[in-house]
């Protein structure tokens, strides 16, 4: 599904739930495509149970059908976003970028409901000092939640993209999460974000080294690791 692609490279694919949270352990992914329907493990119990050892690790559930309280429940358990079973390759491989690069994969009116279903739900837990984000960041931080691109960041705030970009980054880095949505959920449970307001109306660096994938004939989770981890 990956393959051919200069930017990707497949490294491991699992049958099971089970083999994929071993994998996983073993190969610690850039990113993991994980089927909502697993023998052994469902996709939520090896996403959580993947999560809990590597945080950093990115997962995209692949599921048939966009129900919001599945969805919920996947963000709640670590996930970044989903793609349709029926999703053509090309919007495979667009999702997994836009995680890896940054951006979230989700539509932003679904995702900005979800956080506030989320925000309505959760329990606060107090954020320690390390967890601690600037002004800036927090200001970032809610807009992300809001489901906005950092170019649309980016206009409202009055500062470049790149800009948006580091502060993104630096906000995933102090929660200790794997990327933009999972940071927009642990600002929720840290009471960063008490519930987002509804969504106003209105790619690869040159020379950078391949993710790397691996897979095989049978359907699984495929998982991606960094180049110099194998």
């Amino acid at each position: 599904m990956l393959i051919p692609e200069p930017d990707l490279e497949v490294v491991g694919e699992a049958t099971t739930g089970r083999e994929a949270v071993e994998l996983s352990q073993e190969l610690r992914p850039d990113l993991v495509l994980m089927d909502i329907r697993m023998p052994d493990l469902d996709g939520p119990v090896a996403t959580r149970a993947i999560k809990q050892v590597h945080p950093r690790t990115s997962i995209l559930i692949v599921t048939l059908s966009e129900d919001p309280d599945y969805l919920l429940e996947a963000l709640r358990v670590g996930a970044a976003g989903y793609v349709l079973k029926d999703a053509s390759r090309r919007e495979v491989v667009t999702a997994v970028r836009q995680v890896l690069s940054g951006e979230s994969p989700l539509d932003p009116k679904l995702s900005a409901q979800l956080i506030r279903r989320l925000a309505n739900q959760s329990a606060r837990e107090p954020a320690s000092h390390s967890d601690e984000l600037t002004h800036r960041e927090l200001d970032v931080l809610r807009l992300v939640a809001e489901g906005k691109t950092n170019a649309e960041i980016a206009g409202l705030l009055f500062i470049s993209v790149g800009t948006v970009k580091v502060h993104v980054e630096r906000i995933i880095d102090k929660l200790g999460v794997s990327d933009r949505t999972q940071a927009a959920v642990r600002s929720v449970e840290l009471g960063y974000i008490n519930s987002p307001s509804a969504p106003r109306r209105g790619g690869r660096r040159a020379g950078a080294p391949p993710r790397r994938f691996h897979t095989s004939a049978r359907p699984g989770p495929l998982i991606g690791a960094r180049p110099g981890f194998l």
